[in-house]
């Protein structure tokens, strides 16, 4: 046979669809296919039953990261999935376009020209700047291939979005969860303005730590019976919070104790004692009284450095961690100080301003110190007066502004608050929380614990670049000055212009004529509140100001899905401003996600060099390399991504993408409409792979259901890798290359293969979406109904495939196929190599087995197929040649070269070759074809 006649035998792989994906230079087209032919609207177009996913907002401040990428393509595989199984699931992207970190990087680029700008000029310009990352972010989360409605964005600076901001805001006032008041609160002297709780993160600082002792008054002395001076010991890391003390905090079950020691008589509490003497370097206390916490309650001491007098309060939270169990109490500084304090009607004293300076409240000597500078200057002054008895630093967890990386400090100012203390809002929040479902279920308990203790929210910030906080002042009174009527006015005003609104008019104009005549307010006085919202607020309203105006959703959410340090930011903001409004959750579900690290599992950083950027690998691999790292990691916990993780995914894209292009090219010339073979009239091992297709639609259904998409993921990888390249496709490929083009036999593996396929490119698409586009733009065109996977329908469930006897013989067969496999391998090896490929072996087995050698005399013929041998032997005696099998213990095996002569057209050994005169050098199943 010549080389041509022998090349057209061969029925080769015919495809356009090419080993190497080229992803980074095919996916645009395909971004723009979408695009041009409005998929994503035809999507949900074709839609029923709506499934509403709410997009958390990202800052529009900065590129994109490997975060974000994580985020926005998990939302993407539930959109795409959701709507391939005929739900009308929309996507709405968002960004938080005010706040301060968008404002600070406007007043550093200005410098010295912003004092000389209006607020309105700085808003402008905070806008553009804003808008300007919201074009560069969507382009960068359109290259991951997620789609939805990015021309028309949520954006929180549009009007709409503001205006519904503020209607929320006054339904929070009516309700009676929004008041204003003098609270200590994080403050942040870097950026000058009050920080909510969740802008705050902790890490290591340096503090003063030191032990001071406050002379007891004599009232005090009298409660414990004694009649020399004695002093109460504090411990405090926050000396410059001191000239705020105004009280020293006992618990009332605690035992004290006063200590006789060579600086005095010292009163702590007995369980700490011995550690806070070791620490002072007090030697041999003697105790002389002891009594209960609660036996001094009010009574007084003499505060160390200020004509002040102090008093001695009662609270359970002062413990025994830590310190001498009498608690420095500063009601101006300190959250739980706050609380006591004001039970027992304290002054709340804040020597200290909103630059972090000590004001003259402080006292003569540390007025206009910076509050750091004053923790020296306190600690020396202490020492000289004989109050202090010991100094040291310790490093420790302290909270820092999230935004300028700098400490906070805790300072009482008049600000706006959410009222969770003292109200029934938390409580609301909390039982709300019982008809959401949590993924992990062990999100329930960690924004359920924060709550439990979440002090009121301060909503208040002294900035310009937000939504201004809608009330009015009686500048002679100050009086505050809000109502309904007057809100909707000054809506009515924000719907049309926006924010500036409140910059561009009067009080008067804001409040309205009518409103003017109907509140007696004419000729008054009024200013406006200078204050903004909390960007918390802003992003914590999106629930209503986005599901209810937005054409196509619905409130609640079916799904909120985000980080996990949204537990205290955005899934609590929304949660409370929904419970305060309509006293139920905007959600039904909540999904979290862990945070991406790098290769070792430590937290990513440019300083480290250890930061994976997405349009890098984007650019190096594709974006669908990106996709499939996404779904392969178990996204509950905190992730890992690093060079070799993405060489890794892409490695194990080429299996799945390899398998598919093996089916398109033994495809060619298959027309499923004419050439399908019926499911009766299939081959066994074809009936196999379809029973294997069943297992596998059910598997990842469940998965998908499930958002376990790295379940998705390994069970289509094992699938594709395993079960078909390594298995099914390896033995078929004998039947596609060298039967007849149109026999039974390579139409039934035709015939599954397709099926597979079809599957397959619907199982990937949600993930792979640019590589399943690409797979259903090469399928045969009677099977595309629709102009993009994207548009197709899920696949369906066919139970009539499921054949639990096929599977348990194909099993065994599976067993044998190892054991021989391995001895083949071993046959390819060494000097004495019995063997090139499989095809030139003959494979013998022996078993005493009687079941086992049934089975193997009853399907020689197939075995020969699934180890791709040309002889199977099974012998009644065995050589001392023969290998024990380990998938098989009772069954042995041994390889030897086969019988016969080399067919040049299937490779199969023959002992027939040449019964066909026209074919001397092939078998006679070749010369039967070829004939």
């Amino acid at each position: 046979m010549s080389e041509k006649d022998y090349a057209e035998t061969l029925h080769l792989p015919k495809t356009n669809f090419q080993m190497k994906g080229n992803l980074p230079n095919k996916e645009p087209n395909y971004i723009k296919k979408w695009e041009d032919n409005k998929i994503y609207e035809k999507g949900l177009a074709k839609g029923k039953e709506s499934f509403i996913l709410h997009d958390g907002p990202p800052y529009a401040n900065g590129n994109t990261h490997i975060g974000h990428a994580l985020n926005k393509i998990l939302k993407d595989i539930i959109i795409k999935y959701k709507t391939l199984q005929g739900y009308k699931a929309p996507y709405i992207p968002g960004w938080d376009t005010h706040g301060l970190p968008i404002e600070l990087k406007v007043m550093e680029k200005l410098g010295s020209k912003a004092k000389d700008m209006t607020a309105l000029e700085i808003r402008q310009l905070c806008k553009e700047y804003a808008l300007k990352w919201v074009d560069i972010q969507r382009e960068e989360f359109i290259r991951m291939g997620v789609i939805g409605k990015w021309e028309d964005p949520y954006l929180t600076l549009k009007p709409q979005f503001e205006a519904k901001q503020l209607q929320i805001f006054g339904e929070l006032y009516a309700n009676g969860y929004i008041f204003k008041g003098l609270k200590p609160i994080y403050w942040s002297p870097v950026t000058e303005t009050a920080l909510a709780e969740a802008e705050i993160e902790y890490h290591d600082h340096t503090s003063p730590s030191i032990y001071v002792r406050m002379k007891a008054n004599s009232d005090l002395l009298e409660k414990i019976s004694l009649t020399e001076e004695a002093y109460v010991v504090i411990w405090t890391t926050t000396p410059w919070t001191l000239p705020a003390n105004v009280a020293i905090s006992l618990n009332p079950d605690f035992d004290y104790g006063v200590y006789k020691t060579e600086k005095g008589n010292l009163i702590l509490g007995k369980d700490l004692a011995e550690t806070a003497f070791a620490e002072m370097g007090i030697e041999n206390p003697e105790l002389v009284k002891e009594f209960k916490g609660s036996t001094l309650e009010m009574t007084s001491y003499q505060h160390p450095f200020l004509d002040r007098t102090g008093y001695i309060i009662l609270g359970t939270h002062v413990t025994a961690d830590a310190g001498t169990g009498c608690v420095h109490t500063a009601p101006g500084h300190g959250q739980e100080d706050y609380v006591v304090g004001c039970r027992y009607n304290m002054p709340i004293v804040s020597p200290i301003n909103y630059k972090g300076y000590l004001t003259e409240e402080a006292g003569p000597l540390f007025a206009g110190l910076f509050y750091e500078k004053a923790n020296k200057a306190i600690i020396d002054h202490l020492t000289e007066t004989g109050f202090l008895l010991k100094m040291k630093e310790i490093t420790h967890s302290y909270p820092h502004d999230w935004r300028s990386k700098t400490p906070v400090i805790f300072r009482a100012t008049e600000q706006w608050f959410v009222k969770a203390e003292g109200s029934d809002l938390r409580e609301k929040a909390l039982r709300a929380l019982d008809d959401v479902e949590f993924i992990p279920a062990w999100g329930r308990n960690r924004i359920g614990s924060m709550l439990e203790t979440r002090p009121d929210w301060c909503i208040s910030r002294q900035r310009v670049w937000g939504v201004p906080i809608p009330v009015f002042y009686n500048e002679e009174t100050g009086e505050e000055i809000f109502n309904q009527d007057i809100l909707n006015h000054v809506i009515s005003f924000v719907e049309k212009e926006g924010s500036d609104a409140w910059l561009l008019h009067t009080s008067e104009e804001l409040i309205g004529e009518e409103n003017l005549k109907k509140y007696h307010l004419e000729g008054i006085s009024l200013r406006k509140e200078t204050n903004i919202m909390d960007v918390w607020f802003d992003s914590g309203s999106s629930h209503r100001a986005v599901l209810e105006t937005w054409e196509g959703l619905r409130w609640p959410a079916d799904l909120y899905l985000e980080g996990s340090d949204q537990h205290r930011g955005w899934f609590q903001t929304s949660l409370l401003t929904s419970v305060g409004s309509r006293g139920v959750a905007p959600f039904k579900k909540i999904l979290t996600h862990g945070f991406v690290n790098d290769g070792k599992g430590e937290k990513m950083s440019k300083s480290k060099g250890n930061v994976v950027a997405p349009e890098k690998i984007i650019k190096q691999y594709g974006a669908d390399i990106l996709r499939l790292w996404c779904a392969s990691v178990d996204y509950r916990e905190d992730v890992k991504i690093s060079d070799n993780i993405v060489k890794q995914m892409a490695e194990t894209y080429r299996r799945v993408r390899n398998t598919a292009r093996y089916i398109l090219g033994n495809s060619y010339g298959f027309d499923p409409k004419k050439d399908a073979v019926p499911y009766q009239d299939l081959l066994e091992i074809d009936k196999w792979a379809l029973h294997k297709l069943e297992m596998l639609k059910k598997s990842v259904g469940e998965s998908y259901e499930k958002y376990e998409f790295y379940n998705v993921f390994q069970e289509i990888h094992y699938f594709a890798g395993i079960d078909m390249s390594a298995f099914y496709l390896d033995i078929i490929k004998d039947r596609l290359y060298t039967e007849k083009e149109d026999s039974i036999a390579r139409r039934s593996a035709q015939t599954v293969m397709i099926e597979i396929l079809m599957t397959l490119v619907k199982m990937i698409a949600p993930i792979l979406s640019f590589t399943a586009e690409e797979i259903w733009e090469h399928l045969p065109e009677t099977l595309r109904d629709q102009e993009s996977v994207l548009l197709t329908d899920w696949y369906v469930m066919k139970e009539e495939y499921i054949n639990e006897e096929i599977a348990e013989k194909w099993s065994k067969i599976q067993k044998v196929r190892k054991d021989a496999n391995k001895l083949l391998e071993k046959a390819r090896q060494g000097e004495n190599r019995i063997i090139g490929n499989s095809l030139d072996a003959k494979v013998q087995c022996y078993t005493e087995d009687a079941g086992l050698k049934a089975f193997l005399e009853n399907n020689h013929e197939t075995l020969e197929a699934a180890l791709i041998v040309s002889q199977v032997e099974i012998l009644s005696e065995k050589t001392e040649n023969f290998v024990a099998g380990e998938e098989y213990k009772e069954l042995f095996l041994q390889v030897l070269h086969a019988d016969g002569e080399k067919c040049d057209r299937c490779w199969k050994y023959s002992t027939n070759l040449g019964t066909k005169e026209d074919h001397p050098h092939l078998c006679p199943r070749c010369s039967s074809v070829v004939e």
